[in-house]
C-alpha cells in the first residue's frame, strides 16, 4: 500500500476493489456457506444412521453425545477441507469461523431433528 503525508502522520491509502476481486470474494464466501451446510447435513445424517432406531417417542438412546461430537469433528475438519479446495484461511476472522460453526450446527441440528421425526412410527 502507498502512504500520503497529511501534516506529519502517513495516511494509508486503501485500495480500490475491482469488479472481479469483489465476485471472486463473493464466490469464495458462498463456497465456504456451502461446505459448512453440506457437513451439517453429512453429520446430522451421519448422527442418525450411528444412533439405531428410534424408540416410539422418537428419541435414540445415548445419542446426543455421539451427535455432538460428530458435528463438532464437523467444524474442524472444515478448515482441512477449505486447504485442500486452495481456500485461502489466513484471511478469516473470528466472525468468519463463527459462521461457519454455526452453519455446520444449524444444518446438524434440523437434519437430525428432521430424520428422527420422519422415521416416527
Amino acid at each position: 500500500m502507498s502512504e500520503e503525508v497529511d501534516g506529519e502522520k502517513p495516511v494509508p491509502v486503501k485500495k480500490k476493489k475491482t469488479r472481479e476481486d469483489k465476485q471472486a470474494e463473493h464466490i469464495a464466501r458462498i463456497k465456504r456457506t456451502l461446505i459448512a451446510s453440506f457437513m451439517g447435513i453429512g453429520t446430522g445424517a451421519l448422527a442418525f444412521s450411528l444412533g439405531g432406531v428410534p424408540d416410539a417417542a422418537g428419541l435414540q438412546k445415548d445419542v446426543g453425545l455421539l451427535g455432538l461430537v460428530l458435528m463438532l469433528a464437523g467444524i474442524v475438519l472444515q478448515k482441512h477441507i477449505f486447504m485442500i479446495t486452495g481456500m485461502d484461511t489466513d484471511k478469516l476472522g473470528w466472525k468468519d469461523w463463527f459462521y461457519q460453526g454455526f452453519m455446520t450446527f444449524a444444518f446438524w441440528f434440523m437434519t437430525w431433528t428432521i430424520l428422527l421425526t420422519s422415521s416416527h412410527p
